[in-house]
């Protein structure tokens, strides 16, 4: 009662405000798409000219605009495209769906045209960032492969894992603590070639959103960042396709209305091709190796009414590599890859109240097979979801913006799984446990004003969690041997947890083109990803919380300045933050395969602390001119991240630290990114990425003992070594060979690493033992990916 209360209050003074004012106010209400594929605008503005008070589309493209009833010029506007005023009289509810026309103004010689809005300082939203998709395809990309994770690691904030790699680090947080959804599902693996792409076919994708602070309540389950994905919904006007041909990869895209604005259907494919042709290069000994990913994208739109659309949606990739020796009958096969499908319900009640429920699956799962006539070994492991979510948006007047909904998540997991076999003979087959865990949450926000000057977004989320059976616990004494099992019976409650996240963000506006913002955060994470190596691989394995390894837990405090200049051409913002994680885990030293395989996996792993804490300044912006009649566009962002990211409080006996705190691998002093794009007339774009940053902390061993006929290494702390800095150059440039009505290509030349910086990627040690005197000589040496890489794609539409 002492929670509902409150909560009961709020919405009654809400309710009894609408009900109060429903006799001089009016709704304004729908959808604001593309004119030419009905697309949903996310984020677009409407807002009322004669009192500039307005509403901002959602997720799904829906606004809602509560005001007196008159007179008035209703404006729609959305970056890059052309603003639009419609004269309305309102005298009742109006519904009102609106289509916005991709931006082709003439302009005056250096006149700039394209504004962006005003959300950078005016909303609540901080360490938010959106990306669109045409912006991401002018940045020159790794062997032609246009990468939206890679794109992300130009932010503030977010760091790379390694060379060439796509996987992410925020804001001091490991790898599992992003939250991925692509059409509001959960992807665990998203990454190709051992995390060289990432699985999102850009071609598919129609907005980008990253949010790093100040995360709202209506996300949860990680710590650091939400990563949120939208796919294309489908042309519902005309048939359209778009592709492209590189040299390690092909890429083809169809999109068009199966019944003309009602049903809608994109399909869309990738597959690598080095498999295909190696067998041209390669020496016959070996020509039965091979590498290829290929990934599948496919979503129906069905537009049931005017108040309810239905979304089918799914994604399938899958890596595979094959190993087969040309001197002996051993075959390796590795395959790997995610499987996803999504059926989402939107439904509209009334002019107010939005809902979006969302019913999916995903799937990961990775193996391996190797082996011969004389022995053989398989490993396995993976994650499965099936996921209820549901949320709803109601807009009682302009003053409130209030969000709740529920979700429900089953977790399967399958931690490391491996059996072995000598001829004939299984040796090695340890019993395979499945892990299942609930998760379920309940949320609450409202986003409102306090005065003109102070806007808040206030929320909290509950979550429940419960680890369940069937489950063996093993019992070990303090030397690591098994003494015990304890059996949990299905559905047997073995460990649960149940906990509220508050959170909050305010902003004070200074001028008509300033604020400041504030954050707190409270995020808890049932889930953790335990990995030994330094980038993700689809060896890493997903793990619950158990009543060994208890939930994540992240407090984050934000404070930021906002500013935008020359009639909102240019955003600047200034963010520092403060975060402070527990229970962060880690393997314990020393862990061996066998470990892994044989015991609870929460038993080699260990808790700990972590802390982060940092400043980050991103200035973004876009002019429109002419020089010689000749439209030009000049746009890019430049960030800079100032961090220290520390690790502290773990078990020394479990892991070897000197002092107070070590610095984890993906500790960065300094990270700077440059990005610049420049359209010259009507055919050429050209465009520059440059990075540097600190390099990475790494362990190294400062000795090596004989210990019989084992080396034995030693490590006096871990991280007494810092590899050299990384920086690099990357060039791009798109010529447009053709463009009519019904067909254009163009050809794009991207050189990556244009200097050849040779940039670290690991440091292994050689080692030379003298067993006449119990010595060890070791020399580190670092290996190196990428020298300069220039690469041609040829990309059309139709």
């Amino acid at each position: 009662m002492k929670f509902g209360s409150p909560f009961l209050t709020l919405v009654f003074i809400v309710l009894f405000s609408s009900v109060l004012h429903a006799q001089t106010k009016a709704t304004i209400s729908g959808y604001i798409r593309d004119k030419e594929t009905s697309e949903t605008l996310i984020g677009a503005s409407v807002y009322l000219k004669e009192n500039k008070v307005g509403a901002s589309t959602n997720n799904y493209g829906f606004y809602s605009l509560t005001v007196d009833t008159g007179k008035y010029t209703l404006v729609f506007s959305y970056a890059g495209y052309k603003t639009e005023e419609i004269p309305i009289h309102l005298t009742k509810n109006m519904p009102m769906d609106f289509p916005l026309l991709y931006s082709s103004v003439e302009i005056n010689e250096y006149v700039v045209t394209d504004q962006r809005t005003n959300q950078n300082y005016e909303s609540t939203k901080m360490g938010q960032i959106e990306l669109k998709v045409e912006d991401i395809k002018k940045i020159p990309a790794l062997l032609g492969e246009v990468d939206v994770l890679k794109t992300i690691q130009l932010l503030p904030g977010v760091k790379s894992s390694g060379e060439g790699n796509s996987g992410f680090y925020v804001r001091g947080g490991g790898p599992d603590q992003n939250l991925i959804l692509l059409d509001n599902t959960i992807v665990y693996n998203a990454s190709h070639l051992f995390g060289f792409f990432s699985i999102f076919n850009s071609d598919a994708i129609k907005n980008v959103i990253l949010i790093k602070g100040g995360m709202p309540a209506n996300y949860g389950g990680r710590l650091s960042s939400v990563l949120d994905i939208s796919m294309k919904e489908g042309n519902m006007q005309k048939f359209h396709g778009e592709g492209g041909i590189g040299i390690i990869a092909s890429r083809f895209t169809l999109e068009g209305p199966i019944v003309k604005n009602k049903v809608s259907f994109l399909v869309s494919g990738r597959r690598t091709y080095a498999d295909l042709f190696a067998p041209l290069f390669l020496p016959p000994e070996s020509r039965g190796n091979g590498y290829y990913f290929y990934d599948l994208n496919a979503k129906i739109n069905w537009q049931v009414g005017k108040k309810d659309r239905l979304f089918l949606s799914g994604y399938f990739g899958q890596d595979v590599f094959n190993f087969k020796s040309s001197t002996s009958d051993l075959k390796i096969d590795i395959p790997w890859g995610n499987a996803m499908a999504a059926l989402r319900w939107n439904h509209q009640f009334g002019s107010k109240v939005f809902m979006n429920t969302t019913f999916s699956f995903t799937n990961y799962d990775f193996s391996m097979n190797a082996g011969s006539t004389s022995f053989g070994i398989s490993l396995s492991s993976g994650i499965r979801d099936f996921t209820l979510k549901s949320s709803v948006d109601w807009i009682p007047n302009p003053n409130h913006n209030i969000k709740f909904g529920a979700d429900y998540t089953f977790h399967t997991f399958i931690p490391n799984s491996a059996s072995a076999r000598f001829g004939d003979s299984t040796q090695f087959n340890p019993k395979k446990q499945e892990l299942y865990s609930h998760d379920f949450s309940l949320f609450i926000l409202d986003e409102f004003n306090l005065g003109k000057r102070v806007r808040i977004n206030a929320g909290v989320r509950f979550n429940y969690y419960q680890h369940f059976g069937p489950f063996d616990r093993y019992v070990k004494t303090d030397l690591g041997v098994i003494t015990d099992t304890i059996p949990y019976g299905t559905l047997e409650n073995i460990q649960d947890y149940a906990r509220l996240e508050p959170r909050i963000n305010i902003r004070i506006k200074l001028t008509n083109s300033s604020s400041i913002k504030m954050a707190y955060t409270l995020n808890f994470q049932n889930m953790h990803l335990a990995n030994l190596a330094t980038v993700s691989l689809p060896t890493d394995v997903w793990l619950p919380s158990t009543s060994i390894i208890k939930p994540q837990e992240a407090h984050q405090v934000n404070l930021g300045y906002f500013q935008n200049l020359f009639d909102n051409r240019l955003e600047i913002s200034v963010e520092g933050y403060y975060k402070h994680m527990f229970n962060v885990v880690e393997y314990k030293d020393n862990t061996s395969f066998s470990q892994l395989v044989n015991d609870n996996p929460d038993n080699v792993l260990t808790l700990g602390q972590g802390r982060s804490f940092g400043a980050e300044v991103f200035i973004r912006g876009g002019v429109d001119f002419k020089i010689k009649g000749h439209k030009q566009r000049i746009s890019g962002w430049v960030g800079y991240t100032l961090a220290w990211t520390q690790r502290f409080g773990f078990n020394k006996n479990e892991i070897h630290y000197d002092g107070e705190f070590f610095y984890p691998r993906y500790d960065r002093r300094h990270d700077l990114s440059f990005v610049f794009s420049w359209e010259i007339g009507k055919r050429w774009t050209v465009s520059a990425v440059y990075v540097y940053s600190t390099g990475n902390a790494l362990a190294v061993p400062s000795s090596y003992y004989l210990v019989g006929a084992n080396l034995v290494p030693y490590y006096q702390d871990r991280d007494n070594y810092r590899m050299e800095p990384y920086h690099r150059l990357d060039l791009g440039a798109t010529f447009l060979l053709h463009k009519g009505k019904k067909w254009e290509h163009s050809l794009n030349l991207s050189v990556y690493n244009v200097y050849s910086r040779m940039n670290p990627f690991f440091v292994y040690f050689d080692l030379k033992p003298d067993a006449s005197n119990n010595t060890v000589q070791f020399t580190g040496k670092q290996i190196s990916l990428f020298p300069i890489i220039p690469s041609l794609t040829w990309n059309f539409k139709f």
